[in-house]
This record gives C-alpha cells, structure tokens and sequence, in this order.
C-alpha cells in the first residue's frame, strides 16, 4: 500500500515538474520582448533552409522574411548538433541566448542539448556530408566505384601451330 502510494506521489509530482518547464518556454511571437534574456522558446519548424557557406536556419513561418524568430545553426556547429534537416515539421523547443539579428530574435543553436522533447533524437550528419558546398555529397564518392572486371586472356586463334610452309623441303 505504501509502495502504490509513493508511485502515485512521485508520478504526479514528475507531472508538475514537467509542465513547469513547459510553461517556462514562450511562443516564437513573444520572442522579441525577451532580447538579451536566455530562454526557452517553442514553436513548429515549417522548413530547414541552407543559406551561404552551409549555414542552416530553423524556419517557423512559411514567410521567412515575415517570421517573428529563426534559429540559426553555424557550419562549424552541425557536427556538435547533428542533422538538422530531419527537424523539418517537428515541433521542437529550443533553450538559448535570444539575440536580435537584422531587427528580428533569434537564437543560436550550437549543441544538440539546446533542444528538448522528441526532436533531440536527431541522427549525426553522414560521414560524407559536405557543408562547405550547401549539403552536396562531393567528400569523397557518394556511391563506391565499380571494381575492375577480371579479363581473361582469350586465346589467339589466328596463330597456327606447326608452320605447313615452312615444313617443306626446300627446292
């Protein structure tokens, strides 16, 4: 009976916890009252887009240009967070310093803890993934090279054994 009784105690105070971090996170619209502040801010990613020099941003709008915040990921940091384009539709919630860039919040996305929920179980970037040429597999060969064939010699069959001519007494 005691033993039930700390389960239940223990589930719903796991419960409250958890729904105290999930109201600590703000929306993506709320973002930009908390400039300079660490936070923790939800919101459902429309699209990864690759920008210049494999820079991937975090879409939340289908308008990019008239989104109230964006997550950016470095090149140099992909290897640390993994592949950020699997986040695509996902509703993810991101901790963070929230900076302004060009007048709109963002936040920086450099390891792979910043991201709670299920969209932290995103896969390592592929070994041969290139950030350098926007996600083009050109490290190496995408396919490995077809090995050369065996050839075997084929036999000459023009060569004729035994010379009949020259065989024959000279005159």
């Amino acid at each position: 009976m005691r033993t039930g009784t700390f389960l239940l105690l223990a589930g719903f105070l796991c419960a409250v916890a958890a729904r105290s971090d999930a109201a600590d996170c703000i929306s993506i619209h709320e973002a930009g009252r908390h400039i300079g502040e660490t936070k923790c801010v939800t919101g459902q990613v429309v699209r990864v887009k690759v920008g210049a020099k494999g820079v991937h941003f975090l879409d939340f709008c289908e308008d990019q240009m008239s989104c109230p915040f964006t997550v950016v990921v470095f090149a140099s940091d992909l290897k640390d967070v993994g592949d950020v384009r699997r986040l695509a539709g996902r509703s993810i919630e991101i901790h963070g310093a929230v900076k302004a860039y060009d007048g709109r919040p963002e936040i920086i996305l450099s390891r792979i803890s910043q991201i709670e929920g299920g969209a932290a179980m995103i896969p390592p970037l592929p070994k041969s993934y290139d950030v350098e040429n926007r996600g083009h597999f050109s490290a190496g060969r995408r396919f490995p090279s077809k090995k050369p064939s065996k050839k075997r010699a084929k036999p000459n069959t023009t060569l004729v054994f035994g010379d009949v001519e020259s065989s024959a007494a000279p005159e």
